[in-house]
């Protein structure tokens, strides 16, 4: 989920229906979506996400700088997404959002396969699942969940300054905290298929789906945590 959204007034595009919109920004959201399959399976198999957990484990500071790179990146590739006037462009931020997240989570990935051997699959289909329900709430209730965006800002940023102060002085945050996330993140995807259905400018197919993804993204990574959690704690 994010707040920058580009166009004409009330969301319009230029000239696009909004379900020839809804049906663009669904396919490139299912290729941003197969791409960081495919490419978060090279980077495991190349043995990336395995050297990142030793750099992060060297150094208390690291995961911070790590992600504070993926920060700037996700914002750099989120404008170009949502304010680019040709599409190769607006397609062009969504690939690099697309290879940020996939660094991102090579980390998580490699100790998923170390210590919660099925997780990332389990984690990918109850992450769809969820999805799924929400998606079709949102295309089949009559409500503009737009009205979330303000409470999911304030949320946003009591998780990041959480996550902040947990790595500054070395505690855990557990599994109740990633539980919590995964509903902030449900409320995300709720939010920004909201914004596609009633007010996103329908000349911005690529910004939409990078908006989702991410959403998708953020509820991904906590499901996977709570399953590497729940698979530690039974050791």
């Amino acid at each position: 989920m994010q707040e920058i959204y580009a166009g004409g007034p009330n969301g319009a595009g230029a000239g696009t229906s909004r379900i020839d919109f809804i049906r663009k920004t669904y396919t490139n959201l299912a290729g941003a979506m197969l791409a960081f399959v495919a490419l978060s399976m090279v980077l495991h198999m190349a043995g990336f996400g395995f050297g990142m957990l030793k750099v992060i484990a060297g150094a208390k500071f690291m995961w911070l700088a790590f992600m504070g790179g993926f920060m700037l990146v996700g914002w750099l590739a989120t404008n170009l997404a949502d304010n680019a006037e040709s599409n190769q462009k607006q397609l062009m931020g969504l690939g690099i959002y697309v290879v940020a997240e996939a660094v991102m989570f090579s980390p998580l990935f490699a100790l998923a396969s170390k210590v919660a051997p099925g997780a990332i699959g389990a984690a990918a289909f109850i992450t769809l699942l969820l999805v799924a329900a929400l998606t079709w709430t949102a295309f089949t209730v009559k409500t503009n969940f737009s009205f979330l965006g303000g409470f999911l800002r304030v949320g946003g940023l009591v998780a990041l300054g959480a996550i902040i102060v947990s790595v500054i002085f070395g505690f855990s945050l557990g599994i109740w905290f990633s539980a919590l996330m995964v509903l902030f993140a449900g409320a995300c995807v709720l939010y920004d298929t909201s914004k596609i259905i009633h007010e996103y400018p329908t000349d911005r197919p690529a910004g939409a789906a990078l908006h989702l993804f991410a959403s998708i993204a953020l509820m991904l990574w906590y499901v996977l945590r709570i399953l590497i959690s729940l698979a530690s704690s039974d050791d």
